[in-house]
């Protein structure tokens, strides 16, 4: 997913469809220094991680 898109959806209060590693995942927000994401898999809001924004499907 583009650096651009990630921020979009983030912004956005409309939940939009992205996996990642098949996860149906909330984008929290973007660091655009590292091109990465915080996310959560949205059955495990205590899991956040940081993944390369690359990583992420929208579908």
């Amino acid at each position: 997913m583009n650096k651009q898109r990630a921020q979009e959806i983030a912004a956005s209060p409309v939940m939009a469809n992205v996996t990642y590693n098949d996860v149906p995942i909330y984008i929290q927000n973007v660091d655009e220094n590292n091109e990465t994401a915080r996310i959560y898999p949205l059955d495990e809001p205590n899991n956040e991680q940081d993944v390369p924004l690359l990583n992420l499907i929208e579908h």
